[in-house]
């Protein structure tokens, strides 16, 4: 089912995307802002793991420098049937994890001193295989494709307000049409952009859904990722991670922002008790 509400998603963003092409004159200006929006979301999904690595000081190991951990990993990753990933440890105490890699011949998993901390090693494999799920599904490439055509939406948004705002749809001889116009333009403008950046997030957590599943699934202990994830939940609370930034927060195991919960069609992560839930219905 998450493979099929994204499948929908997507296609509700490509409607939107035609619709507000067609709104700011055809195909043209579509064109131009898909061209610009995907240069710049491929060019980031293309150097993703080297950029966010490096912007939380992620520091690789082997196996000689942490046996466990890199075994752990590595035994995670035959279970799915992945290429083994580079592996790193993110010198930070709030606990957290991430993956990342434009596909999984080039992904890498990370994980916090602080998730090691907290964690038994059965909650932390829980953990590391819903990590290893994500690269399994190729979510960054479906979050890059999100990216993307909401991108694109918001190019098309600011061109429809600077249209509307130098006195587009002004040229009507009616009276009254010139100013429903440019109600209806940036009415347009500003809703298509919030609708594209709804359903960018309803993507992502669709996606944080499947891969607990899929974690769940390569671990095979879904009650320790349940447990993992009460756990993540409390200690973010208590101590969340000073230099997360908005745009690579959807990318971690939960929101390291902050403690709080926002609202649920703006939050880049599920409910945490229905993550639970749904975790403990699969023992």
């Amino acid at each position: 089912m998450n493979h099929v509400k994204t499948t929908l998603l997507l296609s509700l963003l490509t409607v939107l995307l035609v619709f507000m092409g067609g709104a700011i004159g055809g195909k043209g200006g579509m064109l131009i802002a898909f061209v610009m929006a995907a240069v710049m979301n491929f060019g980031s999904y293309w150097f993703s793991d080297k950029i966010v690595l490096r912007m939380y000081g992620a520091q690789e190991i082997t196996r000689n420098e942490n046996p466990a951990f890199y075994g752990m990993v590595e035994r995670l990753a035959q279970r799915a049937g992945l290429p083994m990933p580079k592996v790193y440890i993110i010198p930070d105490q709030s606990p957290n994890a991430f993956a990342t890699g434009r596909n999984p011949q080039h992904a890498a998993v990370a994980a916090t001193e602080g998730i090691m901390r907290i964690l038994t090693p059965e909650e932390l494999e829980g953990v590391m295989a819903h990590e290893l799920g994500h690269v399994k599904n190729r979510d960054i490439l479906i979050s890059t494709i999100a990216a993307t055509f909401a991108g694109a939406i918001s190019m098309i948004g600011s061109m429809l307000q600077w249209g509307a705002m130098l006195g587009a749809g002004r040229g009507d001889d009616e009276e009254g049409s010139g100013i429903g116009g440019l109600v209806g333009s940036l009415a347009m403008a500003i809703l298509a952009p919030l609708a594209a950046m709804l359903i960018q997030m309803a993507v992502s957590r669709s996606r944080e859904y499947l891969a607990d599943a899929t974690g769940a699934h390569i671990c095979g202990r879904p009650q320790a990722l349940a447990n993992a994830l009460a756990k993540l939940q409390n200690g973010s609370r208590m101590l969340p991670m000073q230099e997360a930034r908005p745009a690579t927060a959807h990318m971690f195991i939960v929101n390291p922002l902050t403690g709080g919960s926002l609202l649920s069609l703006f939050s880049t992560h599920p409910p945490m008790e229905e993550r639970i839930a749904r975790l403990q219905a699969m023992r």
